[in-house]
């Protein structure tokens, strides 16, 4: 090997090493990210990673599948067990290419669909930029009560009986409480629409029965990345009623997928198996976790959304941080002391004010996963107030997180608890 692999190769694990030595330190409090057990990432190396699968189970163009097959027929079957649904697809291999498919399943272009803005917390795929404008689709923002975080049902129903849009989406990324999906079904049963539900969020809050489930409210598809509060590896799945499988399905494959990486199929199988031992109890403490950290941080000093209606119902909180510099700077300085989260629109932005926009973002669901309860919330909200409203130094409370962290090192809700952060050869 010539000394110049060597020398990439070395920055290579060096990148990577400092990588996990960082996230051991830290408080990882992204609202879109997990940890994954070790039991999934073994799975996640198999040989299946070289493997192909077009096609669907029992019907490839490939030679070879008999036994992905068996995984993909158990990963379907135990995905139906969990959500209590009719039909489930589990190729699309991430949550944009499951609204990708949805958008292809259920409208066709020049469409109109109504889906909520991003600054009120839609997600960018849900938006002419993403998804739905490749799918050519003509956007609607739903009416939003700022004062609730949530939709205006009435002024929808008004709006939507007028223009009659062909698709209500729902879910969101930034997602404090449940939506009023009986409501809109009830709505779109009206003028012939259909309902699609983006549980990426809340898709491990729905599995532990701690959520809406947005099937057993009347929408006609539920798509879903299963690495947020799900215990997966990055994919995603579709739930959908039984009359419109076929239609799902010829929008995975060929719509938007083609070998759809088998490998972390095997390691999202393995991570629904973890979900109906574990996921009543995880989600019911990441709920929990939530609520105490976000009246927590009230009680500190902070404005923290949605206090009129108890903060949070998810793994979510939200605080504009507006009047201490806004969400970039916040989310910056609290980055130097190891806390990772992210800067976020509020309703209240302007849709042009992304580089520091008025809030934050935070997710239990990782530090959850680690065994973190009710007291430690309780001191993440302390280390919040003595960065950014005492002032106190970075490196003081750098080592109060590592100290912290310490603690809490090992993935709980599995079923054999291993180290987080470790890697090697």
């Amino acid at each position: 090997m010539g000394s110049n692999s060597l020398e990439f190769l070395s920055r290579l694990e060096n990148s990577v090493l400092r990588h996990h030595e960082f996230y051991k330190n830290s408080l990882p409090m992204i609202a879109s990210e997990n940890i994954t057990s070790g039991l999934v990432r073994r799975f996640y190396t198999t040989d299946f990673g070289h493997r192909y699968a077009e096609g669907k189970v029992g019907k490839r163009f490939y030679q070879g599948c008999e036994f992905i097959d068996e995984v993909e027929e158990l990963a379907i079957n135990l995905t139906k067990k969990l959500f209590y649904a009719d039909h489930v697809n589990v190729q699309p291999i991430s949550g944009v290419v499951a609204n990708i498919a949805g958008f292809f399943a259920l409208t066709k272009p020049s469409d109109l669909i109504m889906a909520l803005s991003i600054p009120c917390g839609g997600h960018i795929s849900h938006d002419k930029y993403s998804a739905a404008g490749i799918r050519g689709l003509k956007v609607k923002h739903y009416p939003f009560n700022n004062e609730e975080m949530e939709i205006d049902v009435d002024e929808t129903a008004r709006i939507a009986r007028r223009e009659r849009p062909k698709l209500f989406v729902l879910g969101s990324s930034l997602i404090l409480f449940s939506q009023p999906v009986k409501e809109l079904s009830e709505v779109a049963s009206e003028i012939s629409a259909k309902v699609m539900y983006d549980a990426s969020h809340v898709l491990g809050l729905i599995a532990g029965k701690q959520f809406q489930n947005p099937l057993k409210e009347g929408a006609d598809v539920v798509t879903g990345s299963t690495h947020k509060t799900f215990f997966g590896p990055q994919r995603a799945i579709i739930l959908s009623k039984k009359e419109i499988a076929d239609e799902i399905d010829r929008a995975v494959f060929p719509g938007v997928v083609s070998n759809h990486h088998l490998n972390t199929l095997t390691a999202y199988t393995a991570s629904v198996i973890e979900m109906i031992e574990f996921g009543e109890e995880y989600a019911k403490q990441v709920v929990r976790n939530a609520k105490k950290l976000a009246e927590t941080l009230y009680d500190l000093g902070f404005n923290v959304v949605g206090e009129n209606r108890g903060f949070t119902e998810t793994h979510q909180v939200a605080v504009d941080v507006s009047e201490l510099g806004g969400g970039a700077k916040v989310a910056k300085k609290l980055e130097k002391i190891n806390v990772v989260l992210n800067m976020n629109l509020l309703p209240w932005d302007s849709i042009e004010n992304t580089s520091n926009p008025s809030g934050i973002r935070m997710g239990v669901q990782e530090i959850t996963r680690l065994g973190m309860k009710e007291g430690e919330m309780e001191e993440i909200a302390e280390i919040f107030h003595a960065c950014l409203i005492k002032g106190l130094e970075d490196v003081a409370l750098r080592e109060r997180v590592r100290e912290l962290k310490s603690e809490f090192s090992k993935i709980k809700y599995t079923f054999e608890e291993e180290e987080a952060y470790t890697w090697g050869r």
